[in-house]
């Protein structure tokens, strides 16, 4: 369970408006239990419901041999007290040294939702990030699987795997957007070790930011949410899904008053893309803000008097060029004040309604510009500027074949680690000029030690905003060199 402690949220945040979700099958709702008012509300039809639907997910990540750099100031100097003075020593490596150490093997343990018949399991992100194996076992341990996942978004904390089973018992998932502040809701998940446990409160906030992921509208719950309640269910008094579990508010990295939940709009069309496109299509209007309130504040902590036109809506603090807001002629210093005609407040609101759209899709803006209202209609673009599909790309892309240098070429070059181009066909590697020998030591500032960091590297300049790997390392002969390797169009 992610931990969130006090005062993580600067008191003015700027970022790029940036998400998508939104289209969910709904399966038929079970009926709403009635409850006369000032009456106790009886959860148990909730419970067991939604309990069979929540599964145990242990995450293990295996034992690895890692290279680590270190230094020791004495044993380079008795070594060679004029390595200073000389540059002997440097072995190509900026003077430290390297060693090889292995790392322990580590089990973690998390929980996810079952939302289809067919095997389709919800959890969050860091509950499988860098995970070698995954085993799901379903409610009260009748039985167990192997997952595999199907893919991740690390800026909305949601991932989806895949069992092979059939006939599972999927939830049924509500429309978060229905949920109102006060009523009833169950955690269900597996916490502290726990399996197959609930925990009963109220939702006491909605549209919540905390500063810890990119996209974010938080549910926020007093129902207790501890380690291990990641990922689980949060559901309401019929047993419908109304959010993921991610969160918990804390000082001490134990429940203390508040845990948060991803809503299942935004959960639904992550959901659909990682389906659909391996990745999520991400809607971006184009502009960098934050809450009025908060810049407002800013203002008056710095002696100015502001007057918006409002105290509610977003403050337009730059405008992207070449993003959607600028085509739309919106300008800095506006407010967006409704998005569909949808009103909104804060930015979490904006974003959780941007997140269910995707680029090329329109929305309607309406904002203030010298306090004036005006509408117009935005054609919303992906991180790259464009309204096309994002993909994102394999190291097939690439056009070539690598292999991790040898330890001959370590000595004879004076390096520790690179992947050595061994052969050319074509591609994107051919386009950029490297040759068959050129040994690539870095992309994008991240150092390249094996297939496997490439491939990251690969996919995530893939889907950003400047598709482009800027390659470094050296020739054959030990010769320096880099180059552009352009991603855009694949």
């Amino acid at each position: 369970m992610k931990k969130i402690v006090k005062n993580i949220m600067p008191a003015v945040s700027f970022l790029v408006i940036a998400f998508s979700a939104a289209s969910c099958n709904q399966t038929q709702a079970a009926p709403a239990v009635a409850v006369a008012p000032g009456q106790p509300v009886d959860l148990t039809y909730a419970a067991e419901k939604s309990l069979q639907s929540v599964v145990y997910i242990k995450s293990v990540t295996n034992s690895k041999i890692q290279t680590v750099e270190y230094s020791d100031p004495f044993e380079d100097f008795f070594s060679d007290p004029f390595g200073g003075f000389f540059g002997r020593g440097q072995g190509g490596n900026g003077g430290k040294r390297q060693r090889q150490v292995q790392t322990p093997k580590r089990a973690s343990a998390g929980s996810g939702v079952i939302i289809s018949a067919d095997g389709y399991i919800v959890t969050n992100n860091h509950v499988v990030d860098g995970a070698d194996e995954l085993t799901v076992t379903l409610n009260e341990g009748s039985k167990e699987y192997s997952a595999r996942i199907i893919g991740t978004d690390k800026t909305t904390d949601l991932a989806l795997l895949k069992i092979d089973a059939k006939q599972l018992p999927a939830i049924v998932i509500a429309n978060s957007n229905d949920v109102k502040v006060g009523e009833w809701v169950l955690a269900v998940g597996n916490p502290l070790g726990l399996n197959n446990t609930v925990t009963a409160g109220i939702v006491s906030a909605k549209a919540r930011s905390l500063g810890a992921n990119g996209v974010e509208s938080f549910i926020q719950t007093d129902a207790a949410i501890n380690a291990g309640n990641s990922g689980g269910a949060l559901v309401n008094t019929r047993g419908e899904l109304i959010g993921i579990n991610a969160m918990l508010y804390s000082q001490t990295g134990s429940y203390s008053g508040y845990g948060f939940a991803i809503p299942t709009v935004i959960m639904n069309k992550v959901v659909d893309d990682l389906k659909k496109y391996g990745t999520v299509q991400r809607a971006m209007i184009g502009i960098q803000g934050t809450d009025v309130k908060n810049y407002v504040d800013s203002q008056k902590d710095q002696g100015k008097d502001v007057d918006l036109g409002t105290m509610e809506g977003i403050y337009v603090a730059k405008v992207v060029e070449g993003g959607a807001a600028e085509s739309a002629g919106i300008e800095e210093g506006d407010v967006i004040i409704a998005v569909d005609q949808k009103k909104v407040t804060k930015m979490a609101e904006l974003q959780e309604q941007i997140a269910q759209k995707r680029p090329g899709d329109q929305v309607t803006l309406t904002y203030l510009h010298n306090k004036k209202k005006q509408t117009k209609t935005v054609t919303l673009k992906n991180e790259q500027g464009t309204t096309k599909v994002v993909k994102n790309a394999d190291i097939d892309v690439l056009g070539a074949d690598f292999r991790p240098v040898t330890s001959a070429q370590k000595e004879q070059l004076g390096i520790q680690y690179g992947l050595e181009v061994l052969k050319v066909n074509g591609g994107k590697i051919k386009d950029a000029g490297i040759p068959r020998g050129f040994i690539i030591q870095r992309v994008n500032d991240t150092a390249v030690k094996s297939v496997d960091d490439l491939q990251s590297a690969v996919s995530e300049a893939s889907t950003s905003r400047e598709p482009v790997l800027i390659v470094r390392g050296l020739y054959p002969t030990g010769k320096k060199g880099y180059f552009i390797v352009q991603l855009q169009g694949e």
